[in-house]
Order: C-alpha cells, then structure tokens, then sequence
C-alpha cells in the first residue's frame, strides 16, 4: 500500500492494474488530452465496456466532489489528520 501512496509507477501491480491507474491519472490531471486510445488501452488489458464506465464514473466523481470540497473551504473532520 505504501508504494501506491508514493509512487503507483514503482509498485508490484499487474497489467489491468497499471492500465487502470494510467487511464485514472490521466483523466484527473489532463481531461482534456483524453482520446479514444485511451479507452481501448483499458479493453486490452481487458476492462469490459461496463467496468471501464465504473473507473471513469468513480475517478470524475470523486475529482468533482474534491473540487466541490475545495471551492467551497471544507475543511477535513480532524480524524483525516490520522489517517496516514
């Protein structure tokens, strides 16, 4: 787990595993830069269709609901200061 904090790139992960955070890390910082290459990259390692759809879901969600939290000044509850 501690590799994944660090550096996903470094860990012991399979090819479906990299493929994912690849296609994940690319959506939350370039969306932009997304293509249609992108997707299929994720049906070789082979995601179906409906698991790609929940990675994509799950990602945006979760980067919408961050920047929800931080244009707005929410703070963590203080249990988060642990969490590490």
């Amino acid at each position: 787990m501690e590799q994944l904090k660090s550096d996903w790139r470094q860990a012991d992960l399979g090819e479906a595993d990299r493929a994912m955070l690849e296609y994940v890390e690319k959506l939350t910082l370039r969306p932009w830069d997304m293509v249609e290459v992108d997707v299929v990259a994720l049906r070789e390692a082979g995601y179906s269709d409906a698991a790609i759809l929940d990675i994509n879901q799950v990602s945006a969600y979760y980067a919408y609901v961050n920047r929800l939290a931080d244009g707005l000044g929410v703070e963590l509850e203080p249990f988060w200061d642990s969490a590490d």
